[in-house]
């Protein structure tokens, strides 16, 4: 079993009163004031990390698949992704949420040693775009970008208008670039899902059509990722919580399979209850409903079959 996961002061108040008529000072402002109470969850090595970047990237696929015209809500991208079968195809709304995850699970998609090459073959495949020289000039000043200095909000507003503009038919590859590029100057192990949560799409097609010398996107930037960071530390304040429930009940567990399951929760946005490695279906189940008589997870889907259980 892992140690608790362990806690940091949270987004300071003052940071969340802001609006969209702040100048673009008070907004970078704000914004850095939020993503430095992000920083050390960002950076730290806790198992917990990867469920908490795997809830923002569900907020942001669900998000982004209502831009895209579908239907799918958090409840149905999470089935769709953890109901199919191994190798299964999870649909347009599973796909969005497949090249969310993947931002939060890599580290080097922009570092100096990827192949440009490679970079552009993930992202075409993620978010199913064309492999021509507009995608290669994105990737190339994403790169560019991220191995730059000075700050990190407005180099992701940057490469967000510039995507926009190269490549106009693909919000999600602005939206995952800023992630991405924000990431690296702020020397973080793995992105973060952030901005795609909070960010306006009015502000979005403002973007792609703003010159130089406009400041409303940098504006409108900082100001979505000072929401976002707001909202995803207290995400992790609300996981840490439920984490150290399961943790605390884990020694009453008798199951077969009970600390690995325990290990599973703590790291996996859900889990449905199959055979375990070593315990049967019916084990399983009886596993996961014990741990929600104990209030350790929940059952995410209100269904009485095909659940799914978690934090």
């Amino acid at each position: 079993m892992p140690e608790p996961p362990p806690t940091f002061p949270p987004v300071p108040g003052w940071t969340r009163q802001v609006a969209s008529t702040q100048p673009i000072g008070d907004a970078m402002f704000f914004a850095g004031s939020a993503l430095a109470a992000v920083h050390p969850i960002a950076r730290c090595e806790h198992p917990l990390g990867g469920l908490w970047r795997q809830r923002l990237a569900l907020a942001s696929a669900a998000l982004l698949a209502r831009h895209g015209g579908r239907s799918e809500d958090e409840a149905a991208l999470r089935d769709a992704w953890y109901l199919r079968r191994e190798g299964d195809d999870p649909g347009p709304g599973g796909r969005i949420l497949k090249a969310w995850r993947h931002l939060g699970q890599h580290a080097a998609m922009m570092s100096k040693d990827s192949v440009p090459q490679d970079r552009m073959l993930v992202l075409s495949t993620l978010l199913e775009l064309r492999f021509n020289d507009a995608l290669d000039d994105v990737v190339t000043a994403a790169a560019n970008l991220a191995a730059g200095q000075g700050s990190a909000v407005a180099a992701a507003a940057e490469i967000a208008a510039t995507s926009l503009r190269s490549v106009p038919e693909s919000e999600p590859l602005a939206l995952w670039l800023a992630d991405v590029v924000l990431a690296h100057r702020l020397k973080w192990p793995m992105a973060v899902p952030l901005i795609a949560s909070q960010v306006r799409r009015a502000d979005l097609r403002a973007a792609s059509k703003a010159d130089a010398s406009d400041q409303a996107w940098p504006t409108a930037c900082a100001l979505a990722y000072a929401r976002a960071a707001a909202a995803a530390s207290d995400l992790y304040v609300g996981l840490v919580g439920r984490a150290n429930r399961l943790l605390a009940t884990a020694p009453k567990l008798r199951g077969r399979d009970a600390d690995r399951m325990v290990l599973i929760l703590l790291t996996e946005d859900a889990q449905p209850a199959g055979a375990g490695k070593t315990a049967s279906d019916r084990s399983t189940r009886r596993l996961f409903e014990r741990l929600v008589a104990l209030g350790a997870v929940r059952e995410l889907t209100g269904r009485s079959s095909f659940r799914l259980y978690g934090l």
